[in-house]
């Protein structure tokens, strides 16, 4: 019996933002392939009866190699097993799904990518800032930090255009580095940014600043992305959190503030109310 390997995409790390689609195929899978990122609470929602093997590649030491991957996947759908690929946001965005799919489809192997709530949305929801906005961003540009072969970078020229949101997955530690090269791609030094670390766990932090002060930010536990646009202004994000009168604490919870008073308007018709 033909097995088949699912590349599902685990989101930023909450297990809240699994997909529903995402959740019951992991609970229906004999065999867990998983990134180094893949939360240990997501891990626990797999059957006790899977088989769960970490195959993660970190920057910095010794890890499985990518065909060791590919040949797993194969050899365990081969024997009629369900196989999850599970690979922290979404599967095909700097994952190297590319490479498991091109493998796959070299061996005849069925698969299916269920995608994932990708790390710059969640960085962006934690900040609290939208990635477009009609006034300053019309558009979103993804980049890593760091591209095959090692040591080499891409131009950001190529991509960076007036009026973008830019996320940076996997800046590096060398912060400098990478506001030089985005101010030699064009971006001003003054243009507000922000870095998150781990969006959406427990362990989330955000440093807020601007390129020309990225040189002297804290170094975030990894993993963290770099969100780079006029959108990430301070005040707009204060606006959006912490508006004055729009939201109280009650019992370590906000609730909004509703007015004494209201008029709507429908139909030509005004409806009036205390």
């Amino acid at each position: 019996m033909a097995g088949k390997v699912f590349l599902v995409g685990a989101g930023p790390g909450d297990p809240d933002l699994l997909t529903v689609k995402a959740l019951k195929t992991l609970q229906s899978a004999d065999v867990v392939l998983h990134d180094d990122l893949i939360s240990s609470e997501i891990l626990e929602l797999a059957p006790e009866t899977a088989h769960i093997r970490t195959v993660g590649k970190r920057c910095g030491r010794k890890s499985i190699q990518q065909e060791e991957i590919n040949s797993l996947m194969i050899a365990f759908a081969s024997f009629g097993l369900r196989v999850v690929r599970l690979k922290s946001g979404d599967p095909l965005l700097f994952g190297r799904a590319g490479e498991e799919i091109d493998a796959l489809r070299s061996a005849n192997v069925d698969y299916e990518i269920i995608p994932g709530v990708t790390s710059a949305l969640a960085s962006a929801a934690a900040v609290g800032a939208s990635l477009t906005h009609r006034d300053k961003a019309s558009a979103v540009v993804f980049v890593t930090g760091h591209h095959a072969p090692a040591g080499s970078n891409p131009e950001w020229q190529t991509y960076v255009r007036p009026g973008a949101t830019l996320a940076i997955y996997m800046p590096g530690s060398n912060y400098e580095s990478v506001a030089n090269r985005l101010v030699a791609a064009g971006i001003p030094s003054e243009t507000p940014c922000a870095i998150v670390s781990q969006a959406s766990s427990r362990n989330e932090h955000i440093h807020r600043t601007s390129v020309r002060d990225l040189s002297v930010a804290p170094h975030l536990p990894a993993p963290a992305i770099l969100l780079v646009g006029e959108v990430f202004q301070t005040r707009d994000a204060e606006i959006a959190h912490f508006a004055p009168g729009s939201r109280v604490p009650l019992s370590g919870h906000a609730v909004p503030v509703l007015p004494t008073s209201f008029e709507v308007f429908a139909d030509n018709q005004v409806f009036s109310g205390d």
